[in-house]
């Protein structure tokens, strides 16, 4: 690999990467939320009951944390794995994103954000609304409660804490009985 491939995780990239991560680091991106506000019709839901992961969607000032992987394989492979997994309905845009690492590095990342301007994109739903919706959605991968409480849980080890995120998962636990 001649250059570094930086990938920024803020969703299930930061617990299932699915590549091979030389280092992994806490980062921060500029000028985007994360927020459930792409309706999942493949992994986390369906045509017919779709159900919703999150994206980071534009917003003025506002600053996502996540992680910062750099990727330990050939880059080339790595970015073909992930636009096979993340752009299967292209509601997301690859990106190449200014990420501030924790260490006071820089780095240009992969990022992959929400067109908001494709039918999958749903911002403004309430968090009840939310809920309601992770609650009971199945995909391919899997329910969307696994989705939420997954990445929930990743990112408080991590000590990255996202307000939302904890109130969808005690109230999505709630639904879900």
């Amino acid at each position: 690999m001649t250059k570094e491939l930086w990938v920024f995780g803020y969703g299930s990239l930061v617990w299932n990467p699915g590549f091979d991560v030389a280092e992994q680091v806490i980062g921060t991106l500029h000028g985007f939320a994360r927020s459930f506000c792409m309706r999942s019709i493949h992994h986390r839901g369906t045509q017919d009951d779709p159900g919703l992961v999150l994206a980071l969607d534009a917003q003025d000032g506002a600053a996502c944390q996540g992680v910062g992987l750099r990727a330990g394989g050939d880059a080339d492979a790595v970015l073909t794995y992930l636009r096979e997994r993340e752009l299967i309905s292209s509601a997301y845009l690859e990106t190449w994103q200014p990420v501030t690492l924790a260490d006071g590095r820089d780095v240009e990342a992969v990022t992959y954000i929400i067109d908001p301007h494709h039918e999958q994109y749903c911002a403004g739903l309430s968090l009840e609304d939310q809920a309601q919706i992770i609650a009971k959605a199945v995909g391919g991968r899997g329910p969307n409660t696994e989705y939420l409480w997954n990445t929930a849980t990743h990112l408080h080890s991590l000590g990255i804490n996202d307000p939302d995120l904890d109130w969808l998962s005690g109230r999505v636990r709630a639904l879900a009985g």
